[in-house]
């Protein structure tokens, strides 16, 4: 028997607010068990759960590991956009003129992560 990746886990300073960013970027939903103020928050999802942990050290580096969001129903620039609007921040513009690469964002603590094409625009 294999093991399985149950949760990707990411320290935080606000666990529930970060969830709640997570929640909305992958239309997914903070567990019902978690509330404002709590040490952890669960972002259940289609694919992955997000698990976040309070810590109390602030960022302080690069991320050395990081999400690659594709969109499903939308461009990546649409899903950029409105990333931004959800509070997101462009890190790294790495999209190119002809339509390849990808967008850096980093949530609202400063995690990067990356967005990638939509599997429509890399077929097309």
């Amino acid at each position: 028997m294999s093991s399985l990746v149950r949760h990707v886990t990411i320290d935080c300073a606000d666990a529930y607010a970060l969830a709640g960013f997570w929640a909305e970027v992958l239309n997914g939903k903070v567990s019902d068990d978690d509330r404002p103020g709590d040490p952890e928050a669960l972002v259940e999802s289609e694919g992955a759960g997000l698990l976040f942990i309070r810590v109390p050290e602030p960022k302080a580096v690069k991320n050395r590991v990081h999400l690659d969001i594709q969109p499903q129903d939308r461009t990546r620039d649409e899903e950029v956009e409105r990333l931004l609007g959800l509070g997101a921040t462009l890190v790294g513009d790495h999209r190119n003129p002809d339509g390849t690469g990808w967008a850096t964002l980093a949530d609202p603590e400063g995690n990067e992560f990356c967005v990638e094409r939509s599997r429509a625009e890399r077929e097309g």
